[in-house]
Formats: C-alpha cells, sequence, structure tokens
C-alpha cells in the first residue's frame, strides 16, 4: 500500500495504535483543511446521543449530530454537498464543502430542501497545529486514504465504518477489525 501525504479531502483512518484514546479510538475524520497553518478536521463516525433540532429549536426536522472532535465542543459545524443552496460555503473537494449561512440552512431544511444526505453537522472539529498530524502520521497514529466516496462521504454513516476501512486496507488492519474496542474486555 502507498502511504499518502495529509491532504484536503483525504480521510484519515485512525491506526489501532491509538485504542484508549477518547476522541480518536476507531475514527474517520475527513480533513477539511491541511496547509501551512495546520489541519481541520470532522470525525464522520461518531454520532451523539442527541439530534439537532434538540440543538436548535428552530429547526423542525430531527438530524442526526456528530462528535467532530475534541475542540470547540461547544460550537456547531457543517459539511454539505449543496453549495448552490448555501452561500459563503469552502470547496473541500469532490463536491463536499464546509460551512456557509446558517439562516439559509435552518430554512432550507424546515421547508424540505435539504436532505439528511445533502448535510452533517457536528459539535467541535478535530485541529491539529503545524507539524503536529505530520508527528501523529510519523507515530503511526493515522493511515490517510483518499476519499473515494466523494460528496457521498456525508450519508455514509455506519457504526462500522472504522471497521469497513480496516478491511479495505487489508493486512494485519484485518485482525485489528475484529479486536473489542475495550482490549481490556478481551
Amino acid at each position: 500500500m502507498v502511504a499518502l501525504k495529509p491532504k484536503k479531502g483525504h480521510l484519515l483512518i485512525a491506526e489501532p495504535s491509538i485504542i484508549g484514546d477518547v476522541s480518536f479510538n476507531r475514527s474517520v475524520v475527513l480533513l477539511a483543511e491541511h496547509n501551512e497553518e495546520g489541519s481541520i478536521g470532522f470525525i464522520l463516525n461518531k454520532p451523539l446521543s442527541f439530534s439537532l433540532n434538540e440543538l436548535v429549536p428552530e429547526i423542525k426536522k430531527s438530524i442526526k449530530v456528530y462528535n467532530g472532535g475534541p475542540v470547540e465542543q461547544d460550537n456547531l459545524y457543517f459539511i454539505h454537498k449543496v453549495p448552490d443552496l448555501i452561500t459563503n460555503s469552502i470547496e473541500i473537494s469532490y463536491g463536499v464543502y464546509w460551512g456557509g449561512d446558517f439562516e439559509t440552512i435552518i430554512d432550507l431544511i424546515n421547508s424540505g430542501v435539504i436532505k439528511n444526505d445533502d448535510i452533517r453537522f457536528f459539535l467541535g472539529y478535530s485541529g491539529w497545529e503545524l507539524f503536529q498530524l505530520d508527528k501523529e502520521m510519523q507515530s503511526n497514529s493515522w493511515v490517510v486514504i483518499k476519499n473515494n466516496y466523494k460528496s457521498n462521504i456525508i450519508k455514509k454513516s455506519s457504526d462500522h465504518f472504522w471497521k469497513e476501512k480496516m478491511l479495505e486496507l487489508g493486512g494485519n488492519y484485518v485482525l485489528w477489525s475484529n479486536a473489542p474496542e475495550d482490549p481490556n474486555l478481551n
């Protein structure tokens, strides 16, 4: 397998070696930014136990919210695939966009124009200072892969997403795919 360098739009797959890390154990992270200032991403496979309408009462639809990462967990972030509907969006890559006008989003969700598969909400984000992610890569904390799902990554919400990625990586990762989340329970 060719090792990829982190790049905006790529996925970070948590290595089994970070088991026990409360934030990133078994995480799949979409890199929303990776530049000379650092990196920002959102954990795709850690749903929270409440929905968007519990956080934003103006929204009348129940939409799942995910734990985006350990930074600024009191702030709401979102990615989407409808930049023509949501102004001020920033393209991540592959037709996936980050941010935009939140008031517009409320109206579009309530009117049914934006569907659950069009947008994903997160509390917090994952952030790395300059060279921090590179150091974590050198210590085998992450595997970087391309986002082959493109904009369909937004609806990829399987609880088994990390396991799927381990199986796709093959080799020794297949063994880890079946390991218990907490090895002490084995």
